[in-house]
């Protein structure tokens, strides 16, 4: 199977698990196993490797890479936000790393039956978990024009969300919105043709909103940083790349929140809600990928990535 993705800031993750060889680590955004095929080859016979994908794709072409190497490997289909389950069922209690790579792989935007491009013809899905329900066509026929402006407007960071959110129910009111030209037709028609001249694709935000709505992309990422930190061993690290400011303003919060958790007024002497810190931030400033690395690979342009480690 033809599976191409190239690794956002390898090194820099490799590093930053600081990875010992006979430790546990886990890769919450398994994809085409070009960070773990990394991870696994820092790690000795005793060590153990658990990859979690909820595309088909990533983990068949993922069971192939990661058949020759030393340390136990467990591949499962899932969600990251579902990691405390996953560990619970293998009955793996601590950790000592894990990465998370929030960013769209490249197989599936480059894959026209995935229809999460505004690039290639295909119908409305957007789905990551091929088995899930819940898809783009979903979101863009039956949400309510309201709801549509408000995940244009905060997950697209769109300014004109309100236009685009009244034309495509306008244009669904005829008949329904079944693939993403159909969708890229009406999103142009909403957007002035002055405010098109410049700047990224007209549809890229909107898709991008769409695609976070469809999977959830947000509201589990706060989640998965408190499980994971629970199951951490001390000295144990967590590295997460992302790939716009809404992610990543998620990630810096959460981060700081379990470096500086104490609740009480600022102008008290002493803490006294009894809150201690968990992790200490390792990352003062997100590391970026180098301009070597974005010219190889123009994907990896807008990619950030944080580090913490349990204390």
């Amino acid at each position: 199977m033809k599976f191409e993705h190239v690794s956002v800031l390898l090194n820099e993750c490799i590093q930053g698990l600081d990875i010992k060889p006979n430790g546990t680590y886990v890769d919450g955004t398994l994809g085409g196993a070009g960070h773990a095929s990394v991870v696994c080859s820092h790690l000795s016979e005793e060590g153990r490797f658990i990859g979690i994908d909820q595309d088909n794709n990533a983990l068949a072409v993922s069971k192939e890479r990661l058949s020759g190497v030393k340390p136990e490997v467990t591949l499962v289909k899932s969600n990251f936000v579902e990691v405390k389950s996953v560990l619970d069922q293998l009955g793996v209690d601590k950790v000592d790393g894990m990465l998370i790579d929030l960013g769209v792989s490249s197989h599936q935007l480059d894959e026209p039956s995935r229809g999460f491009s505004y690039m290639h013809d295909a119908p409305l899905d957007m789905r990551m978990n091929q088995d899930a329900s819940y898809n783009a066509y979903e979101v863009v026929n039956t949400m309510s024009e309201e709801d549509l402006y408000q995940i244009i407007k905060e997950y697209g960071e769109e300014r004109w969300a309100k236009r685009i959110a009244s034309f495509i129910v306008t244009e669904r009111g005829n008949k329904p919105i079944e693939t993403t030209y159909e969708l890229v037709d009406v999103i142009k028609k909403a957007i002035p043709q002055s405010a098109r001249k410049d700047g990224p694709h007209p549809a890229k935000r909107t898709f991008q909103a769409i695609r976070i709505a469809v999977n959830r992309e947000l509201e589990i990422i706060e989640p998965t940083i408190q499980d994971i930190v629970a199951r951490l061993n001390p000295g144990g690290r967590l590295c997460i790349i992302t790939f716009h400011s809404l992610e990543d303003r998620i990630v810096k919060h959460a981060f700081k929140s379990l470096e500086d958790p104490c609740t009480c007024a600022r102008n008290l002497p002493i803490c006294v809600c009894g809150k201690v810190p968990q992790v200490k931030v390792i990352t003062r400033k997100p590391i970026l990928p180098s301009d070597e690395e974005v010219e190889a690979n123009p994907r990896s342009r807008s990619a950030k990535l944080r580090i913490i480690e349990k204390i």
